[in-house]
């Protein structure tokens, strides 16, 4: 009987673990190099416990929509349409070239690797400001489904599955090439030396159906609302903080909007447009090492394939 009874204690603790982890939101960069943090790397797949899956920012780094990587998805987020973020043209295959300088000669103009990501999936492309017209133009003239680009500006919220997405402000520039318009006006607007213009860029802010709050910054400098809003107001415990400078946060910017601003449990680092890692491991003297360094809370390498889970506190669970 007592050994019967070890078995039944066994078999519950055994379920509760199973349980909890199943609850955990699990993060897949898709960088240009498995298991490396590159100089591309943007791309990210979350994935709800109730199986809901939102790539971030596609780029160049995802190879196109047959990248065998990317499986299910059900909506794609834009930060703004920079050519790294929305994707002007993307690798011939994961792992071409090199972790410095990954093979990125697919174009992608004037679709955008997202709205060709979007077609192939049926993924709904989910941004704000402006940004949504010039998808849901592109889907139209493609012969998809305009109404797959939807709006959600700051202050409002969208939910897609068990996540809700709304948009935070982001101070950075949000241009369109004219490789991404074609014909004469885009033709114009490049000789001209213009971009046209989609709003303001923006981040993310996403509540998981665990309750884990992510923050996803896109290109920014420091603003109040990553105090205000996204540490006061939403409480996100897992940041994914861009750090390259020159285009966004430097290490040390980023390293205080974590530490004095946001105050989460965890950060994963995005975006240090440079060789992050060698083997898995941080090289010492990148900005990679300076954020990590600068940092008060858990940094996380986005490794590329390999996949991290999260429970509601924003703590890493595994894989990291």
């Amino acid at each position: 009987m007592p050994k019967s009874i070890n078995t039944i204690v066994l078999t519950v603790l055994v379920s509760i673990i199973a349980a909890a982890a199943s609850a955990d939101v699990k993060v897949t960069p898709l960088g240009s190099h498995e298991g490396e943090f590159c100089r591309f790397d943007r791309a990210m797949i979350f994935e709800d416990p109730d199986g809901t899956r939102l790539l971030y920012d596609a780029g160049r780094t995802v190879a196109g929509p047959d990248d065998p990587r990317l499986g299910k998805i059900d909506a794609i987020l834009v930060s703004h349409m920079h050519g790294d973020h929305v994707g002007d043209r993307h690798l011939t295959a994961p792992g071409a070239g090199t972790c410095s300088k990954p093979d990125v000669s697919v174009k992608a103009t004037p679709n955008t690797n997202s709205v060709n990501i979007s077609l192939k999936t049926g993924a709904v492309i989910v941004t704000g400001s402006e940004m949504p017209k010039f998808f849901a133009a592109k889907l139209k003239a493609l012969g998809g489904d305009p109404k797959k680009s939807q709006l959600v500006r700051f202050g409002a919220n969208k939910k897609i599955g068990g996540v809700t997405v709304t948009t935070v402000p982001a101070v950075h520039s949000n241009g369109v090439a004219g490789a991404m318009i074609g014909g004469d006006l885009g033709k114009h607007l490049d000789e001209a030396g213009l971009t046209a213009y989609a709003g303001p860029p923006t981040g993310y802010v996403l509540t998981f159906s665990n309750g884990l709050v992510v923050y996803l910054s896109g290109d920014t400098g420091v603003t109040a609302e990553q105090k205000i809003v996204v540490g006061d107001q939403y409480k996100a415990k897992l940041v994914v903080m861009n750090i390259g400078d020159t285009y966004t946060t430097g290490p040390a910017e980023a390293a205080y909007v974590i530490n004095d601003l946001i105050k989460p449990t965890s950060v994963i680092a995005s975006h240090a447009n440079e060789v992050g890692t060698e083997g898995g491991k941080v090289i010492a003297g990148t900005k990679t090492e300076t954020f990590i360094k600068a940092t008060k809370v858990p940094v996380h390498l986005p490794l590329s394939g390999k996949t991290m889970s999260f429970d509601g506190t924003g703590k890493c669970t595994a894989g990291c």
